[in-house]
């Protein structure tokens, strides 16, 4: 689900005050991800780790005035941070960040990382192996100096707004749709769009990007309706969200172009379109970069029969937004 409310964010000495109205700056959504890695860790933080300060998160920030006897209004200023001990501190951009060191700058060091592509797998606020590995490869792709540690020119690179190369090789992907792209990756109305949306009439055919097996072809549970996910080389993965039908199976071996599906609306969606994403080792990063003008053709080959799922009917008249958290589901 999406998690409402936004963000104003103010320093206040070593600390950060998160209040609950205007838009947030992007060091801002990382700062409220320690937050919600921090509040986690004391189990105040049942939902997704998405740097929006949401419901759950405003809950949270209560519980834990409330255990540790403050003024319980929602808001996580510097009492706050410190009642969450080695989890609330220090802010990010305060020290070099290497293998063993644990806090708030770590957990928004992994925030950072992950939306730019370079996810180390999860949010724990721990600085392991995994955080050095992406610390070194966007390091790398951002021509810095490849040291594994995190340091204000990293931090810095991180906070930019710079294309960077991508990595990975030479994967390229066709447009599974003909239609232009409308939202993009990235931070779109407050929430964190992990794709590209192609506006589309209903039914239209909607061919795979590039040559694969089919991973997944279903309803999936998580607000993506109908999904099919095909599994390509070097880790790379493409989604294709809130289909009217699927038209292959899983284990399929498909080419570019071979037809998945059509465009709907089903799941979390306001509108016939395609979500579509590029996810490598399970991290979403931004397709524009890989994306080829042609367009995926229409597939001759015979279609699988489509399965037919009971619709989302809680989703229905919800905003369109991404679920925060992919769970594969079943009829």
């Amino acid at each position: 689900m999406r998690f409402a409310g936004s963000l104003v964010l103010a320093a206040a000495v070593s600390a950060v005050i998160l209040a609950v109205q205007a838009e947030p700056a992007h060091a801002g959504r990382a700062d409220v991800a320690a937050l919600q890695v921090g509040l986690r860790g004391l189990g105040l933080y049942p939902s997704t780790i998405d740097g929006v300060s949401g419901p759950w998160t405003r809950r949270g920030v209560r519980r834990l005035q409330h255990r540790k006897g403050l003024a319980v209004d929602g808001i996580a200023g510097p009492q706050t941070r410190r009642a969450l001990g080695r989890r609330g501190a220090p802010s990010l951009g305060s020290r070099p960040m290497l293998t063993g060191r644990r806090g708030w700058d770590v957990a928004a060091l992994q925030f950072l990382l992950s939306g730019r592509g370079f996810g180390p797998g999860g949010f724990d606020g721990g600085f392991g192996p995994n955080t050095a590995l992406a610390v070194r490869r966007f390091q790398q792709a951002a021509g810095l100096g490849v040291d594994g540690v995190a340091g204000p020119a990293t931090v810095g690179a991180l906070r930019g707004r710079r294309t960077l190369s991508v990595p990975g090789g030479a994967v390229a992907f066709l447009r599974p749709v003909r239609a232009p792209i409308t939202d993009r990756f990235g931070w779109v109305g407050g929430r964190r769009h992990t794709g590209i949306d192609f506006p589309a009439s209903a039914g239209a055919p909607v061919g795979a990007a590039g040559r694969g097996v089919i991973a997944f072809a279903g309803w999936n549970t998580g607000g993506y309706g109908y999904l099919v996910v095909v599994r390509h080389r070097l880790g790379f993965e493409s989604w294709y969200a809130h289909l009217s039908r699927v038209a292959v199976a899983r284990g399929q071996a498909v080419t570019g172009g071979t037809r998945i599906g059509n465009v709907g609306s089903t799941g979390r969606s306001t509108g016939p379109h395609l979500h579509f994403e590029v996810r490598r080792f399970g991290t979403p990063i931004d397709p524009m970069p890989r994306l080829l003008g042609a367009v995926a053709a229409r597939s001759t080959a015979r279609s699988r029969r489509p399965l037919v799922c009971r619709p989302n009917a809680d989703a229905r008249n919800a905003r369109d937004a991404d679920p925060p958290l992919a769970r594969v589901g079943r009829c």
